[in-house]
């Protein structure tokens, strides 16, 4: 953090002299000067000494409030030279004594003129400021901004004050750029793009800025490059900064990421009092809150492994609280978010050419690329260096790599460029920047920067020195770290130094220069090289780190910062061939604490970081599993991933992995999951809105069910056939099911009287199509009355909002009925679903609340919830929920009198309903389209 503009001493006088300072310090703050004083300090942690010993250094100006007291405890009686100093002064005179007469930087200040005789001796000959007037506080101002005063030859001596120029020099910024990569400071061919950052940073119509490019071309460089010539001004008026890089959380081309680490993280860094709290949507949406009370810049590096790749929805976020939050400062930001991606963000497109920015960073030029060389120390004529950099696509990194080999292996003699050989795929990414590498390897063989290389690509993210240091002291990796174990300390930071200087390795890590990194291309490309050539160094290098990030962790972590080397554990034990112990030592029972507790998931809400976490046991995602896993596990990490995706609102991809689960269970006559699963693939045909599918998996569902002869899978299918048919239109059929679940539930156990969970909301939502309004309002209060304590917080919720519903229809045909007992529960419904950041549910919940506006009159309400569900219904895919929404659109523009636009959503409606076989609303719909006629 740097330091403040102003700093002020002063003597604790009284509690109202120090209320006279602090308000000085809050005018001076208000007036954009970043002014400091100890009681914006709780208890700083290197002490109060150090702490003020520092801000009187490193202050622009350092304001000394003089009082009789002040005076005496700065100066007293020495014996020996009659001037003694006490230690908060003694850098203020050494810095005077230094200075002389040309001091600035302190200042006297004084509340009222009789205070003048307690200004500090060496100071009584400069200019002193009485705060207390107004004209002595605006020269304070004039002086500290550098604002000269303006005369007016009429006024003869007396100065008059010019019109005062507001000068946003606040120094005190909070910076956290620690997550970037490091890059070289050279940059070369870029000014039109430094300037197209420094306009949008100026522009207030500007929100968001991405920058889209392939890896390698030069983003991060460009980016770091920008952030350095915005630090040498302060950050030209930003309150904070803050910057991530998704490759520093660990990334690798086709691994699924999460975005809950940097979102926690962030939360955390902006104030948020709980970053476990609410959806990934609700997360999303209060960073973007938070960050949006300030002027802040947030920088988002390496955005591309949290996108879709080509050929579908090619570049769309896969992360719902990314996803929210880029929205929502695309929308309304004081500040900037600067994005690098190799891929257009699909999320933002609909804002380009309004409040976003997109800017295709092109592959540098000739003139460009040749002056880079010469930079580099290529020799040649300029025609050579820009056929050279022709040759090499202009890709920054290939010309970074290739300038350096040249100038090290060859002289700087550009003419051999030519002998390096063209990759074997001509069509793979980065491929000039390979070529480079491949010639590396090479030049490298038998030393010890090859194995260091190597042992990079074993990494997906930067590799820290106990990492390293695991992998090269113990017993040699054949084939691997032979060359390392030979090198001692001294010749170990030779060789990092070597490939620093070859640009093979990033610069020192500024917090942590102990640990390594190097672009992401150059990772994938030595990873691939090593598990191409010598798989068994792959797999023990990956077991020694497997190993290693599992014994640093916490036994049960309690957060995602904490469970990070869990996380790493489990894609180094799946690729060191140990999946099966990886699954049961590390993820079952370390991160989910056993699959009923679920604790990433239901605990810290942390859906993405758990998906991503699954996604190390597939090759390729979601194709195919790892080899080495026993069948039954296969089954439930398939159908775990199908919730995941779901909940994500992915609920096409989530199709898939969940029928391969079935598929599987079945296959092991594995009946309890088989029944598990194809309920699971049911719920997701009903969301997305493809009913005919959902009631098939629906009815096979209760046929796996009675294979397992399970009461409780069986009772659980039938609910579910139940409600299926519900949504369907069969209502008849419908009743059957759930009479037949109540039986199961009477033989099983006579004295229980409810389904459990969601089954008895499934329940409560039959009865109350069918008005028996009464009977789910007694089933609720007992429910509640009788197992309160085991209820969960999802349970409760929706216990609620069957109570407000309840309460509604009988509103409805009782106008004496007393209205508060419907918003009451429903409000605590909505609250509740929204708190256990259950989406699909919330849907539910609003669309009730919703109707309940509409029918009592409060029809601004019914839209501010009506418009929440069809965003949420909308970014998850959500085919049903969005018909309900249409049909309520056309019930509130009915009743606002805009027959026009009720008969468009009307429209809508029943054409959906129609398609998806939703033959619920069939009444609705024709009893809408009479009103309308």
């Amino acid at each position: 953090m740097t330091a403040s503009i102003v700093f002020i001493s002063y003597s604790q006088d009284s509690d109202e002299h120090k209320d006279r300072v602090l308000q000085l310090a809050d005018r001076l703050r208000d007036d954009g000067i970043d002014a400091n004083i100890d009681q914006y300090q709780v208890a700083p942690k290197e002490g109060w000494v150090l702490w003020m010993e520092k801000e009187i250094r490193d202050s622009q100006f350092v304001l000394m409030v003089s009082t009789e007291t002040y005076l005496k405890r700065v100066m007293k009686e020495d014996s020996g030279k009659g001037l003694g100093v006490m230690w908060e002064s003694s850098i203020i005179y050494q810095y005077l004594y230094n200075a002389g007469a040309v001091n600035e930087k302190f200042i006297p200040i004084v509340f009222g003129r009789e205070n003048t005789k307690h200004i500090p001796i060496p100071l009584q000959a400069t200019n002193y400021y009485d705060v207390n007037t107004k004209e002595g506080y605006e020269a304070l101002y004039r002086r500290i901004t550098d604002q000269p005063y303006t005369t007016k030859p009429n006024l003869g001596t007396v100065k008059k004050l010019a019109p005062r120029e507001r000068k946003n020099i606040t120094s005190k910024v909070e910076v956290s750029l620690a997550k970037l990569p490091s890059t070289s400071p050279d940059l070369f061919g870029r000014e039109k793009e430094l300037k197209a950052l420094d306009d949008a940073w100026n522009n207030q119509d500007i929100n968001v800025l991405s920058l889209v490019a392939w890896g390698g071309v030069g983003k991060s460089a460009l980016i770091n490059k920008w952030l350095l010539q915005m630090a040498k001004d302060n950050y030209r008026g930003a309150e904070r900064v803050y910057g991530w890089s998704f490759y520093s959380q660990g990334a690798a081309e086709g691994r699924q990421v999460s975005a809950d680490q940097f979102i926690a993280a962030a939360l955390t860094w902006f104030g948020d009092p709980d970053s476990t709290a609410g959806s990934p949507w609700d997360k999303g949406e209060r960073l973007a809150e938070l960050i949006k009370q300030q002027r802040a810049l947030l920088i988002l590096d390496g955005l591309e492994p949290l996108q879709n790749p080509p050929p579908v929805e090619t570049g769309k976020i896969k992360d719902p609280g990314l996803t929210s939050l880029l929205r929502e400062l695309a929308r309304q930001n004081p500040g900037l978010v600067v994005i690098s991606t190799r891929l257009t963000v699909d999320d933002l497109k609909d804002f380009i050419g309004s409040t976003a920015l997109e800017i295709d960073l092109e592959a540098l030029s000739k003139e460009a690329g040749a002056e880079y060389l010469k930079y580099l120390g290529v020799d040649g004529t300029e025609d050579e260096r820009k056929e050279a950099t022709k040759d090499f696509g202009g890709h920054a990194l290939a010309l970074t790599l290739l300038g350096r080999y040249l100038k090290v292996v060859h002289g700087g003699d550009i003419r051999k460029r030519k002998e390096i050989p063209h990759v074997m795929d001509e069509q793979k990414q980065g491929k000039h920047a390979r070529r480079v590498m491949e010639s590396y390897e090479v030049f490298l063989k038998d030393k010890p920067e090859l194995d260091i290389l190597r042992l990079m690509g074993l990494f997906d993210r930067p590799a820290e020195k106990d990492a390293l240091d695991v992998l090269r002291k113990e017993s040699v990796i054949e084939g691997l770290t032979d060359e390392l174990q030979k090198v001692k300390d001294v010749e170990w930071r030779y060789a990092i130094n070597n490939l620093r200087d070859l640009r093979l390795l990033a610069e020192p890590d500024s917090v942590d220069p102990d640990k390594l990194d190097c672009h992401p291309l150059l990772r994938e490309h030595f990873g691939e090289q090593l598990k191409q050539t010598n798989s068994a160094a792959w797999r023990e290098g990956n077991r020694r780190l497997y190993e290693y990030y599992k014994s640093t962790a916490k036994e049960f972590p309690e957060t995602l910062q904490e469970m990070a080397p869990l996380f790493a554990a489990i894609l180094h034990g799946c690729q060191a061939g140990k999946p099966q112990e990886t699954l049961d030592k590390v993820y079952y029972r370390r991160i989910q604490r056993g699959w009923k507790i679920n604790f990433c998931f239901a605990q810290l809400g942390a859906v993405g970081a758990d998906l991503a976490a699954l996604s190390a046991f597939f090759d390729p995602p979601w194709d195919m599993l790892v080899s080495g896993l026993k069948e039954i596990d296969q089954g439930i990490i398939l159908n775990n991933v199908g919730v995941c995706l779901g909940v994500l609102g992915r609920m096409g991809e989530a199709v898939v992995p969940s029928k391969i689960s079935l598929d599987m269970s079945i296959a092991i006559e594995d009946w309890k999951n088989a029944a598990r699963s194809a309920i699971n693939l049911s719920d997701i045909y009903v969301l997305i809105g493809e009913l005919d599918q959902a009631l098939i998996w629906a009815q096979k569902s209760v046929e796996m069910a009675d294979r397992s002869k399970d009461t409780n899978h069986r009772r659980g299918a039938r609910v579910h056939l139940g409600d299926t048919l519900h949504q369907a239109g069969h209502f008849a059929e419908s009743e059957v099911a759930f009479y037949d679940a109540l039986e199961i539930q009477k033989r099983n156990n006579p004295n229980a009287s409810f389904f459990v969970s969601n089954e008895e909301f499934d329940y409560h939502d039959f009865l109350l199509s069918q008005r028996k309004y009464q009977k789910v309002q007694q089933r609720a209060e007992q429910i509640m009355e009788l197992v309160n304590q085991n209820l969960t917080l999802l349970d409760v919720a929706r216990n609620n909002l069957s109570l407000g519903r309840a309460h509604m229809f009988q509103l409805k045909r009782n106008p004496n009925y007393h209205i508060k007992h419907s918003i009451n529960f429903l409000n605590r419904g909505v609250d509740g679903l929204r708190q256990a950041g259950q989406h699909n549910q919330l849907t539910r919940g609003l669309l009730a609340r919703a109707e309940f506006y509409r029918f009592t009159g409060t029809l601004d309400k019914a839209q501010k919830d009506l418009d929440e569900a069809f965003t949420i219904a909308t970014r998850g895919g959500m085919g049903l929920y969005l018909a309900e929404c249409h049909l309520e659109h056309a019930r509130l523009y009915f009743a606002k009198g805009e027959k026009a636009k009720a008969r468009e959503h009307w429209q809508i409606a029943k054409d959906s309903i129609e398609k998806m076989g939703y033959h619920r609303r069939d009444k609705e719909v024709q009893e809408l389209e009479e009103q309308l006629q």
